[in-house]
């Protein structure tokens, strides 16, 4: 089963038991162990991978319990407290999270209700565990981009020193998204003053900002509905056949279509990837007036990506076993290199 259905399965479990789930032990029992052992991966059997009821004595408080510690290559990685479902999870409820972080080898803790999970590690200060966490994944409310983050996290791939420097970027990553959904809602002083005073070349009065603050915050929220247009678009073309663009391809070969240098040394790129898989030769270029398609054999049928350049966001489009594309937003050309493993398996569909 592919990881994202093993969440998807969980999302469907909270679903089907919330209304019944009184107590901490019953969202425990329900959620919580299928989590660690579904989601994560870990035996819940198996003392050697997850001890429930872990005790470490610190200080002065003795017989302290922390849920459930998870154990990784012999040395204890995580630490999970749970309460009830529905109950609001706050810094305090995770007492016994912090007081042994200093007292483990554990760098990663979690704060849950069964249905919102948060990870906190020390990245402000060793051994002590930082107040706010650096991810937190509601599963009744499912933000898929984060799905990958919590693979990291699982007994197949688990790498502490993976784990941790993504940690540190999406700690301030989502510190700053809460910033600009602030700013979105009600433009701060500060940010009418940078925004209209790029645009506006008298001065700022408070009457001036006053009167921006509304201008502001339509012309960013219709900045938003573009990006969401353009990517619902691009969502769309997820799900279209690639061999009904056969015809299209016909029409435009002869249609003043104009190859960029980019897109030749995107194709050069993509011939560079996967040249460990499969002759170069069999790799060509066909260009459109709308991408500039990457083929195996000079066969419509064997896409192996697409470059969609013509526009001010780059995007590479990626093609799955059922050939079916998903874009992707790229920087820079060298961007290209972090579909590598996708591309080959790409072509190793096609590969006899």
């Amino acid at each position: 089963m592919e990881f994202k259905d093993k969440v998807l399965n969980l999302v469907s479990k909270i679903e089907k038991v919330n209304d019944k789930l009184d107590t901490e032990e019953a969202t425990k029992n329900a959620l919580v162990m299928p989590f660690i052992h579904s989601v994560l991966g870990y035996d819940i059997f198996n003392p050697n991978e997850v001890v429930p009821e872990f005790t470490a004595d610190t200080g002065t408080k003795k017989g302290e319990k922390v849920d459930y510690a998870i154990t990784h290559d012999g040395e204890i990685q995580m630490l999970i407290e749970a309460k009830k479902y529905g109950e609001q999870l706050k810094l305090k409820h995770a007492s016994q999270l912090y007081r042994y972080f200093s007292v483990t080898t554990a760098r990663i803790a979690i704060l849950t209700n069964g249905s919102i999970y948060q990870f906190f590690s020390d990245l402000d200060a060793t051994n002590k565990m930082d107040e706010r966490p650096f991810l937190e994944i509601d599963f009744e409310n499912l933000d898929e981009s984060l799905v990958p983050e919590l693979k990291k996290l699982t007994k197949e791939k688990f790498d502490l020193e993976d784990v941790l420097n993504s940690a540190g970027e999406m700690k301030f990553s989502n510190q700053i998204k809460k910033v600009l959904q602030q700013e979105l809602r009600d433009p701060s002083d500060d940010m009418v003053k940078l925004l209209a005073g790029s645009v506006y070349e008298g001065k700022l009065t408070q009457s001036v900002k006053n009167d921006f603050k509304p201008i502001i915050k339509k012309a960013i929220n219709q900045f938003l509905n573009e990006q969401i247009n353009d990517r619902l678009q691009s969502a769309m073309n997820r799900y279209s056949d690639p061999l009904e663009d056969t015809m299209e391809v016909e029409e435009e070969a002869d249609n003043g279509v104009i190859t960029t240098e980019d897109e030749v040394e995107g194709y050069n790129l993509v011939k560079a990837i996967v040249r460990k898989a499969i002759d170069p030769d069999r790799v060509v270029m066909r260009d459109t007036k709308s991408y500039c398609g990457v083929l195996i054999d000079d066969n419509n049928r064997k896409p192996l990506c697409r470059m969609h350049f013509n526009r001010s966001q780059k995007y590479i489009g990626i093609f799955d076993s059922e050939k079916r594309e998903t874009r992707h937003p790229i920087e820079t050309l060298n961007d290209i290199f972090n579909y590598e493993q996708d591309l080959l398996e790409t072509v190793g569909g096609y590969v006899e």
